[in-house]
């Protein structure tokens, strides 16, 4: 079964670009795509695709404002920013905004479709030369209640740092999706953080807080 794609971008040869790689692609099919926010907004609630590629500079309506605007309409799609933006306050914004990616225009074609199908099985995909980038936005931690994490916790949090989806953490420690985001909305809540990406990059800077998987 293929993954459908929705693109909002306002420059229409990149667009076009982004659109044939897509169709060309087996496994993935072109929902739609429009050139700006508003536009894009009404084909995302319409269409219903299975993951939403988004511009962050637009005129009309910037990336930031079409992410936000979507997860209060209760948008199911994935939701991964495509920019040229490499400035890491931009990531945190579009992470703390629910984003589910962060990629840049200048990636590899085939990297740019695997990190489609990684987003919509679930993961959060960011480009490895942007990690630095997070970690220094994030730089001035706020004040954290590490000394109540649980076991389970710590546990989850090692395999958020190893980017697992909520599926994966699920079957590697045999419990239900349900349990495992109600655990991730309970950690998210001690280390102070709006997104899991943010408490994966937490965990990364602080493994004495992480616990290897427990033995099956």
């Amino acid at each position: 079964m293929t993954s459908s794609v929705l693109l909002i971008d306002d420059h229409p040869l990149f667009r076009s670009g982004v659109a044939q790689l897509v169709q060309g692609d087996p496994d993935l099919t072109l929902a739609g795509q429009a050139g700006d926010g508003p536009a894009g907004i009404a084909l995302a609630l319409s269409l219903k695709p299975d993951l939403v590629l988004i511009d962050l500079n637009m005129k009309q309506m910037n990336g930031i404002e079409v992410l936000r605007a979507l997860k209060a309409a209760g948008c199911a799609a994935r939701c991964v920013m495509l920019t040229v933006s490499d400035d890491g306050k931009d990531v945190l914004e579009a992470m703390r905004a629910g984003a589910d990616g962060y990629l840049l225009k200048d990636l590899e074609p085939e990297e740019l479709c695997l990190n489609i199908k990684r987003a919509v099985l679930g993961s959060t995909v960011i480009e490895s030369c942007l990690a630095g980038l997070l970690v220094d936005a994030l730089k001035a931690p706020p004040q954290v209640d590490v000394g109540s994490l649980t076991e389970r916790e710590r546990e989850i949090l090692g395999l958020l740092v190893d980017g697992m989806s909520n599926k994966q953490i699920a079957r590697v420690l045999g419990i239900a999706d349900t349990t495992v985001k109600v655990h991730i909305k309970h950690l998210l809540r001690k280390l102070n953080v709006r997104s899991r990406l943010e408490a994966a990059v937490w965990g990364f800077q602080n493994p004495q807080f992480r616990l290897a998987q427990a033995p099956g």
